[in-house]
């Protein structure tokens, strides 16, 4: 980031539970409201003097449209959408939800600030050790008959998932390098709230002399905002997920919350490999420790509604440099 970006920049990536509340609330409607009620908190930080560029997950919606796909294609006529479309596809779709409840919120509130999303692919390493062993469940469940078939015509690695059926299982390769990254800085630059690297990103692959194309794969959403947080020098790298705070021990008996911590602690509790989930908290301490080692200034995890407070010091988790 220049000198001339006189505001201080935050990266703020939001999880699954921004967007879809329970099982219960999973409409375009009840995602919309969803949206509202985060991109609220967001405003918060906005009139607090923040410039955001925020990145949020995809997980469900994708899901979704895989479905939606994977039905229609029964029908003659129709065909099935490749998933790095799929994953444009949600970013489109969760963008504009983003963007129109943070432009109405930003309105109601006299801020004449511009909100736009970025389309955003984001370069994987085409041999990362991820795409020989695919691990990640994605799309409906299918019976061995069904899935053995695809596996043979279209390629797919499928799993017997713990009884309930077969699912296709993708790589998730780490991510190297935001594509639309000069983009998103003009933007930064020139004040807007940027919507970005939603899902992690459409990964791309260079396929040599500097070409992309898209690769069946999912990038953790926390993974590319930390990237991201990175590559534009921001201030606070803040992860915005269903818990107030981190905890030690979570979920048992001698649980305990953490107000602060720092880099060395973080990357301790990480490594003992008990503290965190690893398909949920432990990934978001990564990505913060992976921003911290590149000269990152701040980190903070919290939920949406306590964003305001966790800025003013009073809850969440803060991650620091030693």
């Amino acid at each position: 980031m220049s000198e001339s970006t006189s505001r201080k920049v935050a990266v703020v990536a939001i999880g699954g539970n921004s967007l879809i509340k329970d099982p219960q609330h999973q409409t375009v409607e009840d995602q919309y409201q969803a949206a509202k009620e985060t991109t609220h908190h967001i405003a918060d930080m906005i009139e607090a003097g923040w410039n955001v560029a925020i990145g949020h997950g995809n997980g469900p919606q994708v899901g979704f449209i895989l479905r939606r796909s994977e039905i229609a294609a029964k029908v003659e006529g129709m065909h099935e959408v490749p998933l790095d479309v799929c994953g444009a596809d949600s970013q489109g779709a969760i963008g504009y939800a983003l963007q129109q409840t943070l432009q109405n919120e930003l309105y109601r509130r006299k801020i004449k600030k511009n909100v736009a999303t970025v389309i955003t692919q984001v370069l994987v390493d085409k041999n990362d050790p991820a795409f020989k062993n695919p691990t990640k469940p994605i799309g409906g469940f299918m019976d061995e008959a069904e899935a053995k078939r695809r596996e043979k015509e279209m390629g797919w690695n499928v799993v017997e998932d713990a009884g309930r059926g077969w699912r296709r299982v993708v790589a998730s390769p780490l991510p190297k390098e935001v594509v639309e990254l000069e983009t998103v800085n003009i933007l930064i630059e020139a004040g807007v709230i940027v919507i970005t690297v939603g899902g992690g990103g459409i990964p791309v692959i260079d396929v040599g002399d500097g070409e992309y194309r898209g690769t069946a794969a999912v990038i953790d959403k926390d993974y590319a905002s930390s990237l991201l947080a990175r590559e534009i020098n921001a201030d606070l790298f803040l992860i915005s997920t269903a818990v107030e705070k981190v905890a030690l021990n979570f979920g048992k008996p001698d649980q305990k919350w953490i107000d602060r911590m720092t880099l060395s602690e973080a990357k301790r509790y990480l490594a003992e490999g008990v503290h965190f989930a690893k398909g949920s908290m432990a990934p978001k301490i990564q990505a913060i420790i992976w921003y911290l080692e590149a000269g990152g200034k701040q980190a903070l995890i919290t939920n949406p509604e306590n964003i305001g407070r966790a800025l003013r010091g009073e809850t969440g988790t803060w991650i620091v440099p030693d």
